[in-house]
């Protein structure tokens, strides 16, 4: 076994592929096996940088699927040290539509890595879960990792219930095992179903900013920078067992953040239109981060409005990165979902 072998699951997707490059610059002895399954959301342009990187292997893989995953790990030749799991289907609106896969990847696939670092002696599992675990707040107060765990989404459900067995793996088995519960990111390189990314293509290209209800649902962003040097800090920092909220201290509305991109992209508030309510549509979001500040020395550094300037800058400026998304599945679903929500 190596304290420098590495495997990250999802590693090509948004917070994966940060991840994966951050792991390699700050940490150069590291050597990482990406497993990722390459859905809709898994783009091997997001890591096209590293490329030829001999410490970065990567294999297509169902983290649901053992035999797969064992294989993989065997046809790499190292015994990792640590796990990271960020491969899950993580938007609420496709859970909605089709929930199936949803516990298949989130549930089924984390089941399934907890049993192999199980037969791992020394290894390390953490596990990358959400804010949404914990349900909706009320207009007041922030959420703990004590808050109890309330989803209202099939995502929501599928991650807290990888949180629970994880939970159960630490606490029956003794795997060493942490969890880390984060607000909304945003940054480069997400893909564009998510609200941020939307609304800049949409913006830039003079299409409608479809926003759910009154847009008056509370969200809190984290740059996927500071994230992701959370996700390392619990990693090789962190109690076994323990859980770790990343908020980024920035609440913000819906309806502001639209307001936002459109004014920075050609004053364009008059494509905002507001479209029934996401069903069981959480109300607001917010964090306490005092354990990671206390034990982890850990705070979010990118100011939201700098963050978010920066994020629309950079998807603006890579069109060749965006452009071939936005045919097949992603259009048909945006056009399915939006196009039914008027």
């Amino acid at each position: 076994m190596s304290d420098k072998a590495v495997v990250v699951t999802g590693g090509c997707g948004f917070i994966g592929s940060h991840l994966v490059r951050m792991l390699l610059s700050e940490h150069p002895d590291t050597s990482v096996l990406n497993l990722d399954l390459l859905t809709y959301a898994g783009n091997p342009a997001n890591l096209a940088d590293l490329a030829g990187d001999a410490r970065l292997s990567f294999s297509r893989c169902d983290i649901s699927d053992e035999q797969a995953v064992s294989r993989a790990l065997s046809d790499w030749g190292k015994t990792p040290r640590y796990v990271i799991n960020l491969a899950a289907e993580s938007h609420v609106d496709r859970s909605v539509l089709a929930p199936e896969s949803f516990l298949r990847t989130n549930v089924a696939g984390t089941y399934t890595l907890l049993e192999l670092c199980r037969c791992t002696p020394g290894v390390r599992f953490l596990q990358v879960s959400t804010d949404e675990v914990y349900g909706s707040l009320g207009p007041e107060g922030c959420f703990t990792e004590e808050s109890p765990l309330r989803p209202n989404s099939p995502y929501s459900a599928s991650k807290a219930s990888a949180d629970l067995l994880v939970r159960a793996w630490h606490r029956t088995f003794g795997l060493d095992a942490v969890i880390t519960r984060c607000s909304n990111n945003y940054g480069p390189y997400q893909f564009p179903e998510k609200l941020i990314p939307l609304m800049i293509l949409h913006a830039a290209s003079g299409q409608e900013l479809p926003v759910y209800g009154d847009g008056k649902n509370v969200r809190e962003w984290l740059h996927v920078s500071d994230h992701c040097h959370g996700i390392l800090a619990a990693l090789f920092h962190g109690s076994s067992g323990a859980i770790y909220n990343f908020g980024g201290e920035a609440e913000r509305t819906n309806i502001d953040v639209v307001h936002y991109i459109a004014d920075r992209i050609g004053g364009r508030r008059d494509l905002v239109r507001f479209v029934p309510d996401r069903p069981a549509h959480d109300w607001r979001y917010a964090l306490t981060s005092e354990r990671a500040r206390r034990d982890l020395g850990w705070n979010p550094r990118v100011h939201f409005e700098t963050g978010l300037s920066q994020t629309i800058d950079w998807y603006l400026a890579n069109e060749s990165w965006w452009r071939p998304i936005l045919t097949g599945d992603y259009m048909r679903f945006r056009d399915l979902w939006y196009g039914g929500r008027r």
